[in-house]
């Protein structure tokens, strides 16, 4: 069974990259709610790991700047 996770609105493109190039089994898709991936939940829950995780670091980094 495949499912849908929504890519949170900001997230960088190169981020979107590595996770398509981690878990090339996944699709993106373009909704009318944003940017979605498609795939086997498996994929699905790696591919929000690596995006949690580069958001975190994204916003460490800007927070330092402070």
């Amino acid at each position: 069974m495949k499912y849908e996770l929504k890519i949170p609105l900001g997230t960088p493109g190169n981020l979107v990259a590595e996770v398509m190039e981690k878990y090339n089994e996944l699709e993106l898709k373009q909704t009318d709610n944003g940017p979605v991936l498609y795939g086997e939940k498996k994929d699905l829950e790696g591919a929000q790991d690596i995006i949690i995780k580069g958001l975190n670091e994204r916003i460490k980094e800007l927070s330092d700047n402070d």
